[in-house]
């Protein structure tokens, strides 16, 4: 197969994509951020593909890149109403090719029907000491607001010694490096700087 036929260059760097100006696909980008940035000077020359094909009725419009397979890692849910937290699966759609080192999105949503969830990023362990694999809390602002029923899960690893209880919902992912670039599995052997980290939260 011929790959030159479906990779061209970055538009901004030069790198090679497979992903275009869905408008004119015309112009080739690595990342939605070099479309944005290269948008003041493409929007002059961006015709829309419709109105290209009334000009050339016979062109076939070429298909978009297929959409990357989801990753499944392992993740740890706290759920309010439950004594101990669980081990869950979360698939992740990832962005852009493994070498743009862009951490995929977890699809997560399913855990948070009251709100978008907010993130905290966890980077120190017990006594202060930098983890090898930070930990990506994901939370419900509004149950924290609020004032939701508290989170026994979390109540339960802290043993109630926690100076503010937690409210909703919480899932933590678990990078697979300090880069943060993607995640690896999240399992037991986290709760410990997990609990030190909800003992500590005001």
């Amino acid at each position: 197969m011929n790959t030159s036929l479906i990779n061209h260059p970055c538009t901004i760097c030069c790198r090679s994509t497979s992903m275009w100006c869905s408008r004119c696909q015309n112009a080739w980008y690595c990342s939605p951020e070099h479309l944005q940035s290269d948008w003041p000077r493409h929007r002059r020359e961006c015709v829309p593909i419709n109105t290209q094909q009334a000009q050339y009725p016979n062109m076939i419009a070429t298909p978009p890149p297929a959409q990357a397979e989801l990753i499944s890692v392992s993740a740890l849910l706290f759920m309010p109403h439950e004594e101990r937290s669980r081990i869950i699966t979360v698939q992740c759609r990832p962005h852009g090719t493994v070498s743009q080192g862009l951490c995929p999105t977890p699809l997560i949503q399913e855990y948070f029907p009251e709100s978008v969830p907010h993130t905290i990023i966890l980077t120190q362990g017990l006594n202060g000491e930098p983890l090898r694999f930070p930990l990506h809390i994901w939370y419900c602002p509004t149950s924290l607001q609020r004032g939701s029923p508290m989170n026994r899960a979390i109540f339960r690893i802290t043993n109630g010694h926690a100076s503010k209880s937690w409210c909703g919902p919480v899932v933590v992912l678990k990078f697979n490096g300090s880069r943060r670039q993607g995640y690896s599995d999240a399992g037991s052997n986290d709760l410990p700087a997990l609990s030190a980290y909800f003992l500590a939260y005001k």
